[in-house]
Formats: C-alpha cells, sequence, structure tokens
C-alpha cells in the first residue's frame, strides 16, 4: 500500500474536520477495513472467531500517519459481537430467449460483527 505524502497531509486535514483522531486500516480476512475506537465492522464470517488475525496497514493517532511497509506492530484489539449474521439477498437469474431456458438462484452473505476496543 502506497500513500504520496502529499495525499496523506490532505486526508489527516479532511479527517481532523469530520472530528475523527485516531483510527488504522488492518487487514482481516484478506480485505481491507478502515476501523476506529469503539467502532462496529461487519467482516466476511471467519473460520474461527475466537483467533482474529489483523495486519495493521496505516496508524493515525490524529497527528503522526504511520505507513507500514507491508505492516505495522501497533496492536489493534478486537471483540466478537455475532458470529454469524446474513447479509441481504441476492438473486441471479439466468434466461435465454427462444430456447425454454430459465435459472433462479439467490444467496446471502455470511459475516461477523467485530466491535474494536483499542487501536494502539
Amino acid at each position: 500500500m502506497f500513500l504520496p505524502t502529499f495525499s496523506v497531509k490532505i486526508h489527516i486535514i479532511v479527517m481532523k474536520s469530520k472530528g475523527i483522531q485516531k483510527y488504522a486500516v488492518v487487514r482481516i480476512g484478506g480485505k481491507q477495513y478502515r476501523v476506529a475506537e469503539g467502532e462496529e465492522i461487519l467482516v466476511d464470517k471467519l473460520e474461527d472467531p475466537k483467533k482474529i488475525s489483523t495486519e495493521v496497514l496505516l496508524f493515525t493517532d490524529g497527528e503522526k500517519v504511520s505507513v507500514g511497509k507491508p505492516t505495522l506492530k501497533t496492536e489493534v484489539k478486537l471483540k466478537v459481537l455475532s458470529e454469524l449474521e446474513k447479509g441481504e439477498k441476492v438473486e441471479i437469474y439466468k434466461f435465454k430467449a427462444k430456447s425454454r431456458y430459465k435459472r433462479h438462484t439467490g444467496f446471502r452473505a455470511q459475516y461477523t460483527r467485530l466491535l474494536v476496543e483499542k487501536i494502539g
């Protein structure tokens, strides 16, 4: 993850104007999430919610930004709120004209809800 210095400075100014001080970008289950203390996040269903592996890619305390190469040693403490939540149903239709071919399937993603207790 490469962030030019200029865009990082602009990013800090924007975040200060929104009142957000301390946050991090973490990798959980192969996807990246922006998290702040006290925030709830939905991540793809974790195989073992008791063993959550997080890699901190970026951390800022409102004044200074630390970017990992590739990760930082900063710790993010997470708590599992619910092990299984289902997302909205997605319906998939297939249809081919003039051949009487029709298929219909559905899909619901499964999520784990996490609470960010502490960053740093």
